[in-house]
């Protein structure tokens, strides 16, 4: 039990307890023992009941990937931050360390940033469930940028709609995707859908199913820029 922050009932009572009674100072504990800062909140708990409005941590600044990841290096660094289970059970599970992830993080966010990605730009996220979907939604975080994920399913048209809807610079999608027996031309969605989109200026290409794709004018595969790219990135 020893590993646990809650190490029985009792404690755990006391804990909630506390939280109903004093909860700017509870979280306040939490804030400052389990995430890390950039700059620290101004207050803890605003509120205007009128409204209503609530806020908590005014004026902090922190990075999410360096919380759900760097702190987790020196600590932890070799454990399995991410399990990927193919569709295929006869494909090999992949167990992805916080090393691991913290390198493909960081060339992906590099990546992003070759291609003229930064703070505040969208990218369009339109990839199966496959390790390079959680690493994009991390390196976008990284750098600034806002991922707008669209289930790898939904139609060109729909697909467009919310490339355009959100002003997106860039899509992330692959050449394909499994589900079942089935295979799904998902570049070829991304190809039709961007005859509406006049907002993009990159697709990057992760290889899933091999097929024989088009590569356009704005059409880059990833793999190759990921094995160029630098594993430093600042968050």
């Amino acid at each position: 039990m020893s590993n646990y922050h809650i190490k029985h009932l009792e404690e755990y009572y006391q804990v909630y307890r506390k939280s109903i009674s004093e909860p700017r100072k509870v979280r306040e504990e939490i804030a400052e023992e389990q995430f890390l800062w950039r700059k620290k909140w101004d207050q803890v708990l605003s509120w205007d009941f009128t409204k209503p409005e609530v806020k908590w941590f005014e004026g902090a600044k922190l990075n999410i990937t360096e919380n759900c990841i760097d702190r987790h290096l020196l600590t932890r660094g070799d454990k399995t931050a991410i399990i990927f289970e193919p569709n295929n059970p006869e494909e090999q599970a992949l167990h992805i360390t916080y090393k691991d992830l913290h390198e493909r993080v960081c060339k992906m966010a590099n990546v992003l940033k070759s291609k003229g990605i930064k703070k505040g730009d969208r990218v369009c996220l339109y990839l199966p469930m496959i390790p390079e979907l959680a690493v994009s939604v991390f390196a976008c975080a990284r750098i600034g940028a806002i991922h707008s994920v669209v289930f790898a399913g939904f139609s060109a048209t729909a697909l467009s709609t919310r490339i355009n809807d959100a002003d997106c610079k860039m899509v992330i999608t692959s050449d394909g995707s499994f589900r079942g027996n089935k295979t799904i031309d998902l570049k070829g969605i991304v190809d039709a859908a961007l005859k509406d989109c006049q907002c993009i200026e990159s697709v990057l290409v992760v290889k899933r199913t091999n097929a024989n794709v088009a590569m356009n004018d704005l059409d880059h595969w990833l793999e190759p820029l990921l094995n160029e790219a630098s594993s430093h990135c600042e968050p």
